[in-house]
């Protein structure tokens, strides 16, 4: 019998049990006999019957309140993508009465971590999104939220041991890996590439930006291992004014490199300063199409980005809280996201708000 027409009436007179009985199974409530429930499901399997969990949850009228930790920033368009996606479903799931509230710290200060994670703990929230900290101060958090049987999301960063419900990002060591063999189709000639990384007192920003670099250099290791790569550090606690001297000193030292690699989505930084300096026989490899990239990629001061769908990412973690939060589904607990080269023939045709 197709489920859309198993009523509640249908499955009391298959069961022997009243109309009553049957809605409290349904809905796990209370007061119902052994012998009684038993019955009721013996029927349900029998009718091949499949809730509505939609209908139900509509007329649970329950609210629903979501916190998204996520850096703090300013015209970063990564992470405002991430906001849009994750508001974009929110907005999707209105009438289940599902809000999302973001709380924002900055990335490499710890304090402002904790203080996010404090805010959210004293609230509460029914689920949880996450860009991690440091795997220390992202488990303080984490353990509690384990505690209060709250579900939470990790979002950019995979950190298997917390344990979280799921996870949405790229596969980081693939997509260094990728991204050291697109960059050698071009450079296998050179002996030096540049390695431009943003760090603060010693440590790069994220563990996925520290995965990149993995992959990169073991493909590096494994198939050009006589290439030097050379790290400049367009330091965080710097003035930007400051990274064009940088850069201008080691390309004067360095006149032979032709080509940049950095895992961060700041290519651009690199990029403006090739444009401002006339300098069109250097290459660059960068990460996300944020709009200060995809601008230095039409000017020809970067030649591929490798994009994340961050958009996507944002939308699939409110989306995955509500099916296993509202709809008490189960979700795949790792989502890697494409790994997708754009060049300025492409980059106007990316996508990067594919949803049904």
């Amino acid at each position: 019998m197709p489920n859309e027409k198993i009523r509640i009436k249908d499955i009391a007179e298959r069961s022997g049990v009243s109309v009553g009985t049957v809605d409290r199974v349904l809905h796990d409530r209370p007061n119902v006999s052994k012998t009684a429930r038993e019955k009721v499901e013996k029927a349900l399997k029998e009718m091949d019957y499949r809730p509505n969990m939609y209908a139900s949850a509509l007329a649970y009228n329950k609210k629903y309140t979501f916190y998204c930790l996520i850096p703090k920033h300013e015209s970063e368009a990564y992470w405002e993508e991430i906001e849009e996606g994750a508001m974009t479903a929110c907005e999707r799931r209105r009438d289940f009465h599902v809000s999302l509230k973001m709380i924002y710290y900055k990335r490499f200060d710890l304090d402002t971590f904790e203080k996010a994670t404090a805010e959210c703990l004293k609230a509460r929230p029914d689920g949880v999104i996450i860009v991690p900290s440091t795997l220390d101060y992202t488990r303080k958090f984490t353990d509690i939220l384990h505690e209060q049987n709250t579900p939470f999301i990790l979002l950019d960063s995979y950190m298997p041991d917390l344990k979280p419900l799921s996870f949405y990002g790229q596969d980081s060591f693939c997509s260094g890996y990728f991204a050291a063999r697109m960059l050698m189709l071009v450079a296998y000639k050179e002996t030096e590439i540049l390695l431009m990384k943003q760090m603060k007192d010693g440590y790069v920003a994220s563990k996925q930006q520290e995965n990149r670099e993995t992959g990169f250099r073991h493909y590096m290791h494994d198939h050009f291992p006589d290439i030097r790569i050379t790290e400049v550090d367009l330091s965080l606690d710097k003035e930007k004014e400051e990274y064009d001297a940088i850069l201008e000193r080691f390309f004067m030292q360095h006149p032979h490199v032709h080509h940049c690699i950095t895992f961060t989505s700041k290519a651009h930084l690199v990029g403006e300063f090739l444009l401002r300096s006339n300098r069109r026989n250097i290459q660059i490899m960068g990460y996300d199409m944020v709009e200060k990239n995809a601008e230095c990629l039409k000017q020809g001061s970067i030649s591929f980005l490798i994009a994340q769908h961050a958009f996507m990412q944002g939308y699939a973690c409110v989306e995955t809280l509500f099916e296993a939060i509202v709809l008490k589904k189960e979700v795949n607990p790792v989502n890697y996201m494409p790994i997708e080269i754009l060049t300025k023939e492409n980059v106007d045709f990316y996508r990067r708000t594919n949803i049904g």
